[in-house]
């Protein structure tokens, strides 16, 4: 149950989300009504009654998908995408929040945490956090509409899961993004694969590895 509460409550956020990248005064009736459905939602979500709290989103969510029709916009709202990433999503820092935030924008986030089996493989070197330990942090994520671990044997099959329409690589992330969309068209898929061209500027740790260098030198001793 809590689950699906927080899938709901995320549900919600997204399409706040997307309100706000409208300008005021467009469309102010029917915007205003979308923001009612909105806000009637929360109010279910506080009484418990999570049937009626999703019927207002999911209302909300195709009034919103007409208003953008009417407007000249983009018909598929992104509120409606699926957004895929995957990774390690080992120690948590600005780097990994500001990744997810990118791809929230684009969506909503599922994301596959990779297995502790794959770190190894691909690392050379064992997570510090465990894979239940990643996931459940990650699902605290705000940004995250939903997590699960991947497959250990085809990482392809974590897409396979979800079917998105977008898949959001990091810009460090080791994926040929030709070979991937090859790969996935193979097996029935055709999603629009992009990249984070670069990590955010405006902290020293975006990184993993540099978290790490950092505690080594402050501490190694």
């Amino acid at each position: 149950m809590s689950n699906i509460k927080d899938r709901i409550t995320k549900y919600i956020n997204g399409i706040e989300q997307k309100l706000k990248e409208i300008e005021v005064g467009e469309g102010t009736k029917l915007l205003d009504l979308i923001k009612q459905y909105v806000e009637d939602s929360k109010y279910y979500m506080e009484k418990g009654d999570l049937e009626t709290a999703l019927v207002d989103v999911a209302y909300a969510e195709g009034l919103l998908d007409a208003f953008l029709i009417l407007s000249g916009r983009d018909p598929g709202s992104n509120v409606s995408k699926k957004v895929f990433v995957g990774g390690t999503f080992d120690i948590i820092h600005p780097g990994h929040i500001y990744f997810l935030r990118e791809a929230s924008r684009l969506g909503r986030v599922y994301v596959a945490v990779a297995r502790d089996v794959n770190v190894k493989k691909f690392k050379g070197r064992e997570p510090i956090n465990d894979e239940k330990h990643r996931l459940e942090v990650i699902r605290s994520i705000r940004y995250v509409y939903e997590a699960f671990l991947g497959d250990e044997q085809d990482i392809v099959k974590s897409v396979e899961r979800v079917r998105p329409d977008v898949i959001l690589l990091g810009p460090d992330q080791k994926v040929n993004e030709e070979a991937l969309s090859s790969e996935l068209k193979s097996r029935g898929l055709n999603p629009e694969v992009l990249r984070l061209r670069e990590r955010v500027k405006s902290w020293k740790h975006s990184s993993t590895t540099a978290l790490i260098q950092t505690i080594l030198q402050r501490y190694g001793k």
